[in-house]
């Protein structure tokens, strides 16, 4: 039966991929890729010809409902981020919602996330946290800072290396600077590193680095 897989890919390490996930990748008709440059270094190295499709948040409304009929119409398809899990900051939630509007069969497999290995390595309580993912850049961002603040829950939030110093002082204002926070980059990479303590002292430590890799920040409220 025709269907959509939501395929995470690594977020790093290319090792990190699943037998399955290969597997699918390999059986599909078309991968849709959000970066299809990105998914070719992957398909490449796994020796997988599958043909791509580009899919991303700047067409996905366009061409959505164009998608959910060629699956209907017998076509069997993959969607895959550049890293991670389709969905989770990243497109896939409106083709996964047409596709159930339509009845057609979603199926997405575990795999790779960013957040959750720099939630565990944070060493913060995991019972129970909420996932922000990017804070709005301008409009909304404010208010969603204020209602975090009133947060209990352990706080997960990405952040581009650019934006983190900003976002670091922010944290300082609406929580408090002595909140403790940990902050984990370039996860399953060479240079993967998870750095913890107030946010003043993180603060302090990255305004001397030149910052890459993408960032999650775990914020602690302690209340």
């Amino acid at each position: 039966m025709s269907k959509l897989y939501i395929v995470p890919t690594p977020i790093g390490n290319l090792e990190d991929i699943t037998l399955r996930s290969l597997r699918v990748l390999k059986e599909v008709d078309v991968i849709l890729a959000e970066d299809t440059r990105k998914t070719k270094i992957l398909l490449t190295h796994f020796q997988i010809s599958t043909r791509l499709q580009s899919y991303h948040k700047f067409n996905e409304h366009r061409i959505v409902d164009q998608i959910v009929s060629r699956i209907q119409g017998g076509e069997t398809m993959a969607l895959v981020s550049d890293a991670g899990t389709p969905s989770i900051s990243d497109p896939g939630f409106l083709i996964t919602r047409s596709c159930i509007e339509h009845d057609v069969p979603v199926e997405c497999l575990p795999g790779a996330t960013a957040f959750v290995p720099a939630l565990v390595n944070s060493g913060f309580p995991t019972d129970r946290f909420c996932f922000e993912g990017f804070l709005p850049q301008k409009k909304g961002r404010t208010k969603k800072l204020k209602i975090l603040a009133e947060e209990s829950r352990t706080i997960v939030l990405y952040e581009a290396p650019f934006r983190l110093i900003k976002t670091l002082e922010q944290l300082a204002e609406y929580f408090s600077p002595e909140t403790s926070i940990s902050i984990s980059r370039e996860l399953t990479k060479i240079h993967e590193e998870t750095v913890r303590g107030s946010i003043t002292e993180v603060t302090e430590y990255f305004k001397n680095k030149d910052i890459k890799g993408e960032i999650v920040i775990i914020v602690h409220p302690g209340i």
